[in-house]
C-alpha cells in the first residue's frame, strides 16, 4: 500500500509518500520564508495564493522521487486542521480532486496529531502513557496520550506560542524571518544568566502556556538597554530570552510530569529543532529517568510525512476509510 500525504497548514507547501511499512519514499517541502521575511511573519492571503502555485509542481515531485504514478497510490491523506484556512483549503480541495478522479480512499489528518506522530516514524516502540510537549510558530501545548490514537489536551498557549514569542523579538531587532533559528545561532555565542527573566505562572495552577508577558518584557530589556545588534550584551539578551522561554517550557513539562507519571515524553514541532531545548529537554529526562523521544529536524518542521505516517496507522487500526467529499477545514484547536 502506498499512500500520498498533502499537508499546507500554514507556509510550507508538502506532499510525501509513504508504503505501509511507513518507509519514507519521498518527503518534499517547498518553504515560504523568503515571499514573508519582509513582513516578519506569515501573512495568509500571501500564504494560500504561494500553496496554489506550488502545489501541483510539490505533488508531482514527490510523487517522481518515489518512482510512481498517481495511479500507484492507494489512498490519499490530508491535513484537515488546525492552520490557516485559506491554506488548508487549498490542500484539501487538491487531496479531494485526486481521490474523486482516482475512486480512492481520503484520509483526513490532524495537523497537532500528525506532530505528535511524527515521533513514532522513528521510535516505533514509545512506550505508553506518554507525554508530549508540542512547540511552534503558532502553537504550544502539551498532551497526555493514554495509548495511540486517545491524547488529552492538558495544557496550551493562552496568547503567543513560543515560537511567535521568538520571531516576534527578532523582528524588533530587525534580525529577519523566521527569528527563532537566528536567535539560536545568536545564541550560542551569550551568557544566558546575563538577563534574569521571571517566567509566568498560572494563577489557577494548571498547565497552560503564556509567552506574552516574557516577550513584553523582552521588548522592556532592549529599550531599557538600547540593545542593538552593535550592543556588547546583545548575544547575551538573546541567550537569556532563549533560556527563559525553554526554561517556561520545562516548568509546565515537570508539572505535568509529577501529575500524569508518564513513561515516556516527546517533544515534537517547528520549534523542536532548536538546539538548546533538544539538550534541555532530553536532561530533563534524564533527571526524571524517563526515556525521551525527538524527532529529527526535518521531521519537526511541518511537512507531509507525519501526515501520511499517522494515515497508514489509521488504516492498520481502523480499517478502510471511504471516499468523503464532504470533509471541510476547521483552522483552529
Amino acid at each position: 500500500m502506498n499512500i500520498l500525504g498533502i499537508e499546507t497548514s500554514c507556509d510550507e507547501t508538502s506532499a510525501a509518500v509513504l508504503n505501509s511499512s511507513l518507509e519514507i519514499l519521498s518527503n518534499v517541502v517547498l518553504s515560504q520564508d523568503e515571499i514573508h521575511a519582509p513582513y516578519g511573519g506569515v501573512v495568509p492571503e500571501l500564504a494560500s495564493r504561494q500553496h496554489i502555485r506550488s502545489i501541483g509542481y510539490v505533488v508531482n515531485e514527490s510523487l517522481r522521487r518515489a518512482g510512481l504514478a498517481v495511479r500507484d497510490i492507494d489512498a490519499f491523506a490530508v491535513t484537515q486542521g488546525p492552520g490557516l484556512i485559506g491554506s488548508l483549503l487549498v490542500g484539501l480541495s487538491f487531496a479531494k480532486g485526486l481521490a474523486f478522479y482516482f475512486k480512492k480512499p481520503l484520509i483526513p489528518v490532524d495537523h497537532l496529531e500528525a506532530h505528535i506522530h511524527s515521533a513514532f516514524l522513528e521510535n516505533k516502540d514509545i512506550p505508553f502513557p506518554c507525554l508530549a510537549l508540542l512547540v511552534s510558530g503558532g502553537h504550544t501545548s502539551l498532551f497526555f496520550l493514554e495509548k495511540k490514537f486517545q491524547s488529552r489536551l492538558i495544557g496550551r498557549t493562552r496568547d503567543d506560542a513560543a515560537g511567535e514569542a521568538l520571531d516576534k523579538v527578532a523582528k524588533y531587532l530587525d534580525l529577519g524571518y523566521p527569528g527563532g533559528p537566528v536567535i539560536e545561532q545568536k545564541a550560542e555565542k551569550g551568557n544566558a544568566r546575563k538577563f534574569p527573566f521571571a517566567l509566568p505562572r498560572m494563577t489557577d495552577q494548571s498547565m497552560d502556556f503564556s509567552f506574552s508577558g516574557l516577550k513584553t518584557a523582552a521588548l522592556r530589556t532592549i529599550k531599557r538597554n538600547r540593545i542593538t545588534r552593535e550592543h556588547p550584551s546583545f548575544y547575551d539578551f538573546l541567550a537569556s530570552f532563549q533560556n527563559a522561554v525553554v526554561r517556561a517550557l520545562l516548568v509546565n513539562v515537570d508539572l505535568a510530569a509529577k501529575r500524569f507519571s508518564p513513561h515516556a515524553l516527546i517533544l515534537c514541532g517547528g520549534v523542536a529543532r532548536n538546539k538548546k531545548l533538544r539538550r534541555d529537554f532530553s536532561a530533563f529526562a534524564r533527571e526524571k529517568k524517563c526515556p525521551d523521544f525527538i524527532p529529527s529536524p526535518e521531521l519537526c518542521t511541518d511537512n507531509a510525512a507525519m501526515v501520511a505516517a499517522l494515515a497508514v496507522e489509521k488504516i492498520n487500526t481502523f480499517g478502510d476509510f471511504p471516499l468523503s467529499l464532504d470533509l471541510n477545514a476547521y483552522p483552529r484547536m
